[in-house]
């Protein structure tokens, strides 16, 4: 998959300021270890006011990856930090704002090109390829207050939980593979 991210800087505006955004950070050289993916609707071009910006990471550490984020960005507006889990797998959850932006990292134990984040955009970059109208639908639904997959569903005719069924309609298509 082409480096959706640096397709950013040349993007519409808001992605422009995102890409500035997540530049000026320096979350991106700040945490490489746990290899960071911006996924989303920035990357893709869905974004809507308040969108935020997903990042995700590969982390094995939890306890290790918790302390290096109070550190990295205690000072941000809003930080708070969580655990829970999500299909079974431990995760951790941060979110601050910054430059207008909140962001989303999250980091668990599993390599990020196989975490749902990836294959959704993965997914719905492809689609979006196929059928240049689904963009405006989407962004439409998005605005109504449909979160991402939820919206890709509706508009395809994906029933079931929207962020299982996407993954595996990806796969059928032959987008993904699990």
């Amino acid at each position: 998959m082409i480096n959706l991210f640096e397709k950013m800087k040349t993007g519409n505006k808001q992605q422009q300021e995102a890409y500035s955004a997540v530049k000026d950070l320096g979350i991106l050289n700040d945490l490489l270890a746990y290899n960071p993916v911006l996924c989303g609707t920035f990357p893709i071009g869905i974004n809507v006011k308040g969108s935020d910006l997903d990042i995700i990471m590969e982390v094995q550490e939890l306890d290790l990856f918790e302390e290096k984020l109070q550190i990295l960005y205690a000072y941000k507006d809003n930080l708070s930090l969580k655990r829970t889990t999500i299909r079974g797998k431990e995760v951790v959850i941060a979110n601050f704002m910054f430059q207008d932006f909140e962001f989303e990292l999250f980091g668990q134990d599993q390599p990020v090109h196989k975490q749902f984040a990836y294959l959704h955009m993965k997914i719905e970059y492809e689609l979006l390829q196929r059928d240049p109208n689904l963009r405006e639908k989407v962004i439409s639904l998005k605005k109504q207050g449909y979160k991402t997959e939820p919206a890709f569903c509706r508009l395809l005719n994906i029933n079931g939980d929207p962020f299982e069924s996407l993954i595996l309609f990806g796969v059928k298509e032959g987008i993904v593979q699990v």
